[in-house]
């Protein structure tokens, strides 16, 4: 059995920076959903076109298309032998069942970065990418509590759910997360 996480929190809450840092620490393959719908969006694909309209409108791409894109990793050798984490993925506890189904026991834990909307959305705003507008960063975080706060019940009910602080430096982060995940694998 590989280790399998996934990392969970609003757009902005440090999951990428955090995510490169664990999978270095733990030596786990980081999977980051908007990095791959971002890479096929640039290069054009049938996915890559209907993900932009609905991504540049603040939207989230439907969970079969994404649940198939990220089973597909899930089942390529260097995942299989390493384990994984999850970055961006799952959104909804239909996504969450489907990783379940595809993961089986290799989904131990689910950490969420814990950091207040005001605190999300100044940082998106100041990271300055294109899709960051006030609009969209206000529609993305509008979905993430409608659609994404249950999974939270979900991961608890899967006994799985840890609740970092998000707010401090990036080490100060860091070390609790840490201290989580070692916690967990004891």
């Amino acid at each position: 059995m590989t280790l399998g996480m996934v990392i969970l929190g609003r757009q902005g809450s440090g999951k990428g920076t955090q995510a490169i840092r664990i999978a270095e620490r733990f030596g786990v393959i980081h999977i980051s959903t908007g990095d791959m719908l971002r890479a096929a969006v640039k290069e054009g694909t049938k996915l890559g076109l209907q993900a932009k309209d609905i991504m540049d409108a603040g939207g989230l791409v439907p969970d079969n298309v994404i649940s198939g894109i990220v089973e597909e990793r899930l089942a390529e050798e260097d995942v299989v032998e390493s384990g994984f984490l999850l970055d961006g993925y799952p959104r909804t506890a239909g996504q969450a069942l489907d990783l379940r189904s595809f993961a089986h026991e290799n989904l131990q834990l689910a950490i969420n970065l814990d950091v207040s909307i005001e605190e999300v959305t100044e940082r998106m705003l100041n990271r300055g990418r294109e899709d960051d507008t006030e609009e969209a960063i206000a529609r993305r975080l509008e979905l993430y509590e409608a659609e994404t706060a249950p999974l939270l019940k979900w991961f608890i009910d899967e006994g799985i759910l840890c609740v970092i602080d998000g707010r401090g430096t990036e080490i100060e982060v860091y070390a609790r997360i840490v201290d989580a995940i070692e916690g967990k694998l004891q």
